[in-house]
Formats: C-alpha cells, sequence, structure tokens
C-alpha cells in the first residue's frame, strides 16, 4: 500500500475541514467575550477618555494665575472624582483628585507634593506650562475612532479597553462545534474497575482537551465499542448535538473490529496510512456532509496525529499562533531504523533537546513527560549528539 507523505495528508484534512473554518458571527455580552475572536472592527462611542480629568492628586489653575510665580492663591474648595465639573474663577485654585473632571477654566494641574498648603491657601514656588497633568477628552481615542480590528483574540486587555469605551455587547466569531468519539470494547472511563483486558480511554479525555485548548468549543464525548451502526449511531447524536466536525480514535486499522474503518467506507472516505510513525494508519470523510477526521487508536498516534493534521486548522480559526516549529540540538544521541518518518517525544534542556521513551506507540507517560516533537525524515537512522534536528512543539 502507497504510504501518504505527512505533508499532502495534512493537505487533505485542511481541505476537508475548510468550510467549517468559515465561521459566522454572533454577539456576546462582554463578560462572556474572553477568548473569542472579534467578528468586525468596532470603533468607540464616545471619546476616550469622555471628559478633561487630572492627571493627579494636586491643584487645578489657571497658568495664567501662576506666570509671576512664586504664588500664593485661595483653594475654592475640592473636586472628587465622580461629580461634575465645577467652574473655576481666575485668581483661586481648586483641590482636584486623580480622575476627576477638571474645572472649567482650569488649564493646568500641579501636583500635590509640588506645593506648600496653609490654611485655606496653597503657594506655588513656580509656574506651570498650559496642559500641564491634564487629559483631554479624546487623547487616548476621540470617539469614531478604531478601538479594535476584527480578528483578535481577545484577552483581558482588550475587554478592558471596550468595557472604557461603554461597549456591553461584542461581535465574535461562532467556535467550531466539535464532537470526539472515541472506539473500542476494551474502553472504559478512566477511574473505573478494569476487568481482563480492560484500558481506560484515555483518548476521549486527551483529544477532548486538545479540542478545547485550540480554541474550538466541544460539544459532545462518546465511546462507543466495535459496532459500525453503533458508530453510526453516536455521529447522529452528536450531530443532534451541534456538532460540525467529528474526531474520533481507533478502528481504522485492518484488523477484525473496525467499526470507524466499515463506515468510512461506505460513504467514500479515505482509509490508508500516512508515511509516519507513530500515527500511520489515518481515515477522513464526511458522513451526511459532516467531515469526520478519524486518528489510531494508540494514545500516542492519536494526539501526535491530532497536532499534526486537524491541530493547524483550529487555532487558525480561533486565532490563536500556530504551533512553533524550530531546530534545537540533540543533547543525546538517537538511533531509529531508517525507511519512515518519526516525531519523537522529546524535552527541551539547556543543552537541547532530550529523547524522550522509544518510538513506541503505547508509551503515554513518555508523551506526558515531553514538550517537543523531534522531526526526523525517512532517509535518517542514527543521529549524534550535537546534530540539529526539526521540532515541533506539543
Amino acid at each position: 500500500m502507497q504510504r501518504i507523505p505527512v505533508e499532502d495528508y495534512a493537505a487533505r484534512i485542511a481541505a476537508l475541514v475548510e468550510p467549517v473554518l468559515r465561521r459566522p458571527s454572533e454577539t456576546v455580552a462582554l463578560d462572556h467575550a474572553l477568548d473569542r475572536v472579534l467578528a468586525a472592527d468596532v470603533r468607540t462611542p464616545i471619546d476616550l477618555p469622555p471628559f478633561r480629568n487630572s492627571q493627579m492628586d494636586g491643584y487645578a489653575v489657571r497658568a495664567a494665575d501662576l506666570a509671576d510665580a512664586p504664588a500664593e492663591l485661595a483653594v475654592a474648595g475640592a473636586v472628587p472624582a465622580g461629580v461634575a465639573a465645577p467652574s473655576l474663577p481666575a485668581g483661586v485654585a481648586m483641590k482636584v483628585m486623580t480622575g476627576a473632571p477638571l474645572p472649567d477654566g482650569a488649564d493646568a494641574v500641579v501636583p500635590v507634593e509640588a506645593v506648600e498648603q496653609t490654611d485655606g491657601r496653597v503657594r506655588f514656588a513656580a509656574s506651570v506650562p498650559l496642559g500641564a497633568y491634564v487629559r483631554e477628552a479624546g487623547s487616548d481615542l476621540p470617539s469614531g475612532g478604531l478601538l479594535l480590528s476584527a480578528g483578535v483574540l481577545l484577552q483581558a486587555r482588550h475587554l478592558g479597553a471596550l468595557a472604557a469605551a461603554g461597549v456591553r455587547d461584542v461581535p465574535v466569531r461562532e467556535r467550531i462545534r466539535v464532537a470526539v468519539i472515541s472506539t473500542g470494547r476494551e474502553l472504559v472511563e478512566p477511574g473505573e474497575s478494569l476487568a481482563d483486558g480492560q484500558i481506560p480511554d484515555a483518548n476521549g479525555v486527551a483529544l477532548a482537551a486538545a479540542v478545547r485548548a485550540d480554541g474550538a468549543q466541544l460539544v459532545a464525548v462518546e465511546r462507543v465499542g466495535d459496532d459500525p451502526r453503533a458508530l453510526q449511531d453516536a455521529v447522529a447524536r452528536v450531530r443532534e448535538a451541534g456538532a460540525e466536525l467529528v474526531v474520533t480514535s481507533g478502528g481504522i486499522s485492518m484488523g477484525d473490529y473496525e467499526p470507524v474503518r466499515a463506515l468510512l467506507e461506505t460513504v467514500g472516505g479515505t482509509v490508508g496510512t500516512v508515511e509516519m510513525q507513530p500515527g500511520g494508519p489515518q481515515a477522513h470523510g464526511a458522513v451526511d456532509g459532516m467531515p469526520v477526521v478519524a486518528f489510531p487508536g494508540n494514545p500516542v498516534s492519536a494526539q501526535i496525529s491530532f497536532a499534526l493534521f486537524l491541530s493547524p486548522a483550529l487555532r487558525e480559526a480561533a486565532a490563536l499562533p500556530p504551533r512553533v516549529r524550530d531546530t534545537a540540538r540533540l543533547s543525546a544521541p538517537i538511533s531509529v531504523p531508517p525507511g519512515r518518518r518519526r516525531f519523537l517525544r522529546a524535552r527541551r534542556t539547556d543543552e537541547g533537546v532530550e529523547p524522550v521513551g522509544g518510538v513506541g506507540s503505547h508509551l503515554a507517560a513518555a508523551l506526558a513527560a515531553a514538550d517537543v516533537l523531534l522531526d526526523i525524515p525517512a532517509t535518517v537512522g542514527d543521529l549524534p549528539a550535537g546534530a540539529r534536528v526539526d521540532t515541533v512543539a506539543l
């Protein structure tokens, strides 16, 4: 059987899910907008700041009254934050707090630490320039100015700016709605007692977490045995739950009990082998128009396959940065049989990257100890310490 190159298979998965990436928009409340992608430009409906205010605790003055400083002025009251701006007569000062509206007629603020205060009067040692410690209305952004551009992944600083502008409802892209289905009669809920031949369902947990980490909305997690009809029923259920993309694990190899393979072959899907290890068996197709991306059942194979083939599309749709691809020096030698492209688990060290575990696709603990994959070409076997290798962040 001809093996599909990794890049070619990645392109096939990208094409399969591309229609799902074209996201409509929805409006959400500001307190639900964190980590959502802004669907349209937002312009501030008000000046930022909305009125002239004091940058410091100090005294609002008319700069002309201090032109011949040193000077002493009477204090005509105080202005706290949150009140309407009073008027400042000529020849007097008015105490103002940080953020308080500047009195009408005032054109400068002198910080409180720069003056001498006596009963009802204040002495200024020097003149003050026009506009000193004054925040003009709209000096941050005038009304109608572009506050945030479409495509921004909204973080706390963005929400703060929207709130400052008085924006309550935010247009965001809908999240891709994804369901995860793990297959295999041997699987049980993690934490349950294990009968002979049973194992905890690691893929259901790991793939569901990966979906959410890459910015998609997880709408359902199902587990089925080895019956293609049960799998078809599960696909129908997750569709009813709102899924528009299904990720499966297991059931695509050459054995006697391969429900995903059986289902995809009936709908004209592709079941084949990619030129890589771990993660060689791969499959994909559409069930009643809904994309299904099928990964191998071995936990390491499933998670590496997700990172290489589906994660790029989900992260792009969610405006998340792509997984970092880089090069690094091996801090220890490796030896692998040439002939197939390998993705080996490794962790970063002060000396470079250090391989973790072997090539087996069952080594989940080794994957947990890793933070990068080493991308080793099919033509390479032994590599000494110090050799440079391509890496993919986990």
